[in-house]
């Protein structure tokens, strides 16, 4: 199963918004073909790993397979289908199908064709590779995730806002390696006009450029004279700049003569909604979206409790600085019981650092500190 993990990684980013599934087949305890889901609307990787095989599969034979074989017509046909065809004597299982309405059937189906089901194996870890894919079957909503590179004391940057870099490059490879994964990212424009990013994943291979989101409900990253790299670069077709109606319409219609896409969301304020802007995602088919910052962006988000996911990089630096910077602040936990914990947490040692991830459990209590910020819009 761990190797059918490693198959289905080969459609890592590529698959939205189908799952990753990794799918093998074993004859006489050795693999003789393998398979995974390039893309959606292409053949499943039971599909791709009985093409890969060639012939029909020798009597005996075990199919492993990271995910629960659909038993639905969709744009391909059932995978069930295939599997009874074929004469599998035993269908090894990690996850099961996060659908509740065709939870299970895929193994009721197996079954009553008389082939064995073992079900469960490394169910976590297959569970694991489709965090978007298995929030988006059980919410009909993106999963909104941020990621931040921290020290000991959860600073993010220095007094004077130095922040590159806290963390090593095996830990920053890592970040990319998850823009990669998500279909969309997501930077404030105070991010946006202080560092100019491209919000690519680079990574051995090539440059891969997401769906890049800016929250402006100001429309402000359009005043300056030199346009940020997200309105000019050669991916500016994939930039959406998120807005209000206090923005200007004709900052829009710049944008747009540029080639960047706008997203004007209702709001009496220049505060761009997340909830607005989660609905709108959903209307569009982005099943998630990665923000990146700056700290403005996901403490609002945090406060909000719109945040789902979080990583965390964690560098062996110590600021022990007062006026160094967060990444979450304006909340008041006065008790343990009001404090935001994560779970399904997941570590993993990145050089000299380390990422913590989880889903994002909010207290059924929680405080916002309206002091912290001033009344103009954190995301403006």
């Amino acid at each position: 199963m761990r190797r059918a993990i490693e198959v289905a990684k080969r459609g890592w980013g590529d698959t939205h918004p189908n799952p990753l599934v990794g799918a093998l087949i074993v004859e006489g305890g050795e693999v003789v073909a393998e398979g995974y889901h390039a893309k959606a609307g292409e053949a499943h990787a039971e599909i791709n790993a009985l093409r890969a095989l060639g012939r029909r599969p020798h009597p005996g034979a075990t199919l492993y397979v990271t995910l629960e074989p659909c038993c639905t017509h969709g744009r391909t046909p059932p995978c069930t289908d295939a599997i009874v065809e074929n004469k599998f004597a035993r269908v090894v299982v990690g996850a099961t199908d996060p659908n509740p309405v065709h939870a299970g059937h895929g193994f009721d189906i197996l079954r009553a064709a008389g082939i064995e089901v073992i079900r469960g194996v490394l169910a976590a870890e297959c569970e694991d590779l489709n965090l978007i894919f298995n929030h988006w079957i059980t919410t009909k909503q993106p999963l909104f995730a941020a990621k931040a590179g921290v020290t000991l004391d959860g600073k993010v940057a220095t007094r004077l806002g130095e922040s590159k870099w806290i963390t090593g490059g095996t830990a920053r490879a890592n970040g990319h390696l998850w823009r990669r994964y998500f279909p969309s990212i997501a930077v404030g424009a105070g991010t946006l006009r202080a560092d100019n990013p491209r919000l690519t994943s680079r990574l051995e291979g090539g440059e891969w450029c997401p769906i890049r989101f800016v929250f402006d409900g100001l429309l402000r990253s359009v005043l300056d004279k030199a346009m940020p790299n997200l309105y000019t670069d050669e991916f500016r077709e994939r930039t959406i700049v998120v807005t209000t109606s206090h923005g200007g319409l004709g900052y829009v219609r710049k944008l747009n003569s540029m080639g960047v896409r706008t997203w004007m969301l209702s709001s009496t304020s220049p505060k761009v909604s997340f909830v607005d802007f989660r609905k709108k995602c959903a209307e569009e088919g982005i099943t998630g979206v990665f923000f990146e910052g700056g700290a403005q962006l996901v403490s609002e988000l945090l406060q909000a409790r719109e945040l789902d996911y979080l990583f965390s990089y964690q560098a062996p630096v110590l600021f022990g600085d007062d006026k160094g910077k967060t990444i979450f602040r304006g909340l008041r936990t006065e008790h343990l019981a009001n404090a935001v914990r994560l779970e399904h947490v997941r570590h993993e040692t990145l050089g000299d650092d380390v990422l913590t991830r989880g889903f994002v459990k909010y207290p059924e209590k929680m405080f916002v500190d309206e002091a912290t910020f001033s009344k103009r819009s954190l995301i403006e």
